[in-house]
């Protein structure tokens, strides 16, 4: 018995000691699982700090990125102005102040003069230098808190805040204009470029930004039309032109598809013998109720928008067709003389459309005399491409054309071009001669442009004479050619055919049509 009770304990006490030994190892083994657990959160725990860390950085990349993507898309990249886009975003809110605080803002649309003219006469890099240069001077020329925008191109919108005057804005636009007016030095030469404003005031001139800008544009376009390097306030009125020329052009363009533009022809006469020389070819357009339009109304329309290229090709083409018609009566032809636009002397085809014209309708280049404005003459010889071989006025002089100053005395009088080129004639400008008899500065120009062209053996016309005074004087000052009402009126080319049969036009006849008209 006391064998089986020792047996029975043994067998207990071995029992107890393997449980002892499974729960150690149960419990290292647990234990082991919690170090394991207290690493692997430890190692989270350093992870998620480093992917905090991570975005973080990520983060402020992105809106890092997302600033300079905003600097690209809302400025200029040439200047460093804000652009057309930062405007549409920024002027309403800035209205919407304006309104709130019951204090009027100022749009200022800013275009220079005559940049494309540098572009052309010294390359668009140093345009690019100008530009930055302007951008600078206006800048400076007004308020911290105002904000000049490059709206692209030459041209730049000034908003002004917090206006308490429009004193003040007439100030701005005055110091804009008076800084872009100094010489501006561009690898040590200097350009000189100005500037045209237009101003309008919110709310008065409008309550959203299409209509302020579009009030600005407009008013701007009054700075152009009244000389340029000047400011101008809009006024209604200046809506109803810019209407009125909208309507011109497109009834223009009309005008020019249906074929319902004119030429009359004027003739010029040689004093001694009282003949026609020239005819000069005027372009006439009559509106829907068979008037005519004055060419002073519609030809700066043309030349803003490009037509002018399409009415000096409709006048050419007409010229010629008129010019064969008259030679198949058997009329004694003389040259005509056709103005060119400074537009038409860029086209790269000119001398091609003119040689085509004249060999298909076998005519002799020197019937047609190109007529230019001293303008447009200054504009070729300044512009870099006048240098070369294919300069448009040294191709049409070299065919037999021959080549006339318009207007002479009234545009940028430099006598260059004259040493440049062969000019045939001159003609004095109607403003010269209207006072002749009068006025004593007036007959000092006349018959200082006589000698000079004497000297020069070039012929000279006095264009717009209407009086025996002003003949008699012209014929004084040795003056032998002119042009007028005195002599005849622009006619249709039908009404032409006797100017052409070379007899001596009846001045006393021509005096009595005056006196006639002039009693009517």
């Amino acid at each position: 018995m006391m064998t089986l009770i020792a047996l029975s304990s043994s067998i207990a006490l071995l029992t107890v000691s393997v449980w002892t030994v499974t729960l150690i190892r149960r419990g290292r083994t647990l234990q082991a699982q919690v170090r394991e657990a207290e690493a692997r959160h430890r190692e989270f725990i350093e992870q998620a700090e480093h992917g905090g860390q991570l975005r973080l950085e990520i983060e402020a990349q992105l809106l890092e990125k997302q600033q300079h993507l905003d600097q690209l898309a809302h400025h200029d990249q040439l200047t460093g102005l804000p652009n057309r886009l930062f405007l549409a975003h920024w002027l309403p809110q800035a209205m919407e102040e304006s309104t709130r605080r019951k204090v009027p803002l100022a749009v200022l649309f800013l275009d220079l003069d005559r940049f494309k003219h540098v572009n052309d006469t010294h390359g668009h890099e140093t345009g690019d230098k100008l530009l930055r240069t302007v951008a600078d001077r206006v800048r400076e020329a007004v308020r911290s808190d105002d904000v000049v925008v490059r709206m692209g191109g030459d041209e730049f919108v000034v908003i002004l805040t917090n206006i308490k005057s429009t004193a003040q804005v007439n100030e701005t636009a005055s110091r804009i204009t008076s800084s872009l007016a100094e010489p501006i030095v561009i690898d040590g030469r200097p350009l000189v470029t100005t500037v045209s404003i237009g101003v309008s005031l919110y709310p008065r001139d409008g309550n959203d930004v299409g209509s302020l800008l579009r009030h600005s544009d407009t008013a701007m376009y009054q700075a152009k039309d009244r000389g340029r390097n000047n400011f101008q306030v809009f006024n209604p009125v200046m809506d109803r032109k810019l209407k009125e020329r909208v309507a011109i052009e497109n009834s223009l363009r009309a005008a020019l598809e249906a074929n319902r533009l004119e030429v009359h022809y004027q003739p010029l006469l040689d004093l001694e013998s009282r003949r026609v020389t020239t005819l000069e070819a005027l372009v006439r357009w009559k509106d829907g109720e068979g008037m005519y339009i004055p060419p002073l109304q519609f030809l700066p329309v043309a030349e803003e928008t490009g037509l002018i290229v399409d009415v000096g090709d409709f006048v050419m083409k007409r010229v010629v067709a008129d010019m064969v018609r008259w030679r198949t009566t058997g009329a004694t032809l003389v040259p005509v003389a056709i103005n060119i636009s400074a537009g038409q002397l860029r086209r790269s085809d000119l001398h091609g459309f003119i040689t085509s014209l004249l060999v298909s309708n076998r005519l002799d280049p020197s019937l047609l005399q190109i007529e230019l404005t001293e303008g447009a003459m200054f504009e070729q010889l300044e512009s870099r491409h006048g240098e070369c071989n294919e300069d448009a006025i040294d191709q049409l002089r070299g065919m037999g054309l021959q080549v006339s100053i318009d207007d002479f005395g009234t545009g940028y009088s430099s006598l260059s071009y004259l040493k440049r080129w062969r000019v045939d004639s001159l003609k004095i400008d109607r403003s010269f001669v209207r006072d002749l008899v009068t006025d004593l500065n007036d007959h000092a120009i006349v018959g200082a442009i006589l000698a000079m062209a004497r000297h020069l053996q070039i012929k000279v016309v006095a264009e717009g004479v209407e009086g025996w005074a002003q003949l008699e004087m012209l014929r004084q000052l040795g003056c032998r050619y002119a042009q007028g009402y005195l002599f005849a009126e622009p006619a249709p080319a039908a009404s032409c055919r006797e100017l052409l049969n070379g007899r001596a036009l009846g001045l006393m006849d021509a005096e009595e049509d005056l006196l006639a008209a002039a009693q009517m």
